[in-house]
């Protein structure tokens, strides 16, 4: 089911009695493609959250609309939408087992959806046998582990058979092993079910890991839409590209000045054709090569064994981060008794922003 978000607008009251009213979600446009998985992106109070109520129907916009298809559902409750919710926490009935929480949904239904015992029970089944959990079914939630809850509560969500399955936050209350597992069967279910699926997420690792499309949110405000590595490799502005990445970017206050990009005194970068400025440099840590005669020269920290890679920390004085971490090859051969340690920086790594807005000045 395709998706289409035409001027999307929340605003609640402010609070207090002369406040004024704040927009969650500001003018959002987009178009989700049929079948694909979309990462809904930012840093918490974004809005991303308040999108996917909008979406699913638990939020009616302020202005704008919402389309299934061709269909405007804006004016439609959720039940009407043909849509799957999971939330944070699950909200699973405790006192239910886990096969009666995935009926529950079907229950409800009336007129022609309306279901007979055998028709839920085989519904319940199929849903549970995609999450992988039919020796489950006749525990209670208490008994389970958080990931095993949270597949319960994917399952409830398919019994329905939507047309749109929507993820809030779904991984937040997992430990990090489980996490990472659990994310990936959200994957291999979304291809299986082929569901036009949105994931809401604050973890940029989440989003990038799974994702189809993401799209980067701030204040409301859509900053960026795109593939993920896309996004990563050319982020339209200073928050993109500090907001994606592990280790996060680099950021140095920087000079060009004469056709060069200076970081401190070091000339690291010919820039032609950009006009003398303050700029912002974000360098990704996996940007820097080592280099005796690099151009880069910075204060030698130590270093981060990561396996098959080095995490190198230094500072420099033009750094806005309080460290400068870079990504190497384990291989390479890094004196520690030295002071200092120069690099290379490679061109596609290196980026320039607008020191006043933060948008980015292509080179």
């Amino acid at each position: 089911m395709k998706i289409q978000l035409e001027d999307l607008t929340k605003s609640f009251p402010g609070r207090g009695r002369n406040s004024s009213r704040v927009t969650a979600v500001k003018d959002f446009n987009f178009e989700i493609p049929d079948g694909e998985l979309i990462g809904l992106l930012g840093p918490s109070g974004c809005g991303k959250s308040t999108t996917l109520n909008m979406i699913c129907g638990l939020e009616k916009p302020t202005s704008g609309k919402i389309f299934f298809g061709d269909k405007d559902v804006t004016a439609l409750p959720p039940e009407k939408r043909g849509v799957g919710m999971v939330f944070q926490n699950y909200a699973l009935y405790p006192h239910l087992t886990v096969r009666q929480n995935i009926i529950f949904p079907l229950q409800n239904l009336k007129g022609k959806d309306k279901l007979s015992r055998a028709e839920m029970e085989k519904r319940a089944m199929d849903a549970a046998a995609l999450v992988q959990i039919q020796e489950l079914m006749e525990r209670k939630p208490g008994e389970l582990s958080g990931g095993q809850q949270q597949r319960v509560a994917i399952a409830r969500a398919l019994v329905k058979l939507p047309h749109v399955l929507l993820l809030d936050e779904p991984l937040s209350n997992l430990d990090a092993r489980l996490r990472l597992q659990t994310r990936e069967e959200i994957r291999k279910i979304q291809r299986a079910t082929k569901i036009t699926t949105v994931f809401v997420t604050h973890d940029q690792e989440e989003a990038m890991s799974i994702s189809d499309i993401i799209v980067v949110m701030k204040d409301g405000v859509v900053q960026q839409i795109g593939k993920p590595q896309d996004v990563y490799d050319s982020p339209v502005n200073l928050f993109v590209a500090k907001f994606l990445g592990t280790p996060p970017i680099n950021v140095f206050e920087g000079q060009i000045r004469g056709g060069s990009l200076y970081i401190g005194e070091n000339a690291v970068l010919l820039t032609p054709g950009i006009s003398d400025q303050p700029v912002s440099v974000g360098i990704r840590p996996e940007g820097f090569i080592p280099d005796e005669k690099g151009s880069l020269c910075c204060q030698l920290g130590g270093m981060e064994v990561m396996g098959r890679d080095i995490s190198v920390v230094s500072t420099h004085a033009s750094s806005v981060n309080p460290v400068i971490r870079s990504i190497i090859s384990s291989d390479t051969q890094i004196r520690l008794d030295a002071k200092t340690i120069r690099f290379s920086i490679k061109p596609n790594k290196i980026f320039l922003f607008r020191h006043d807005t933060g948008e980015r000045i292509n080179l």
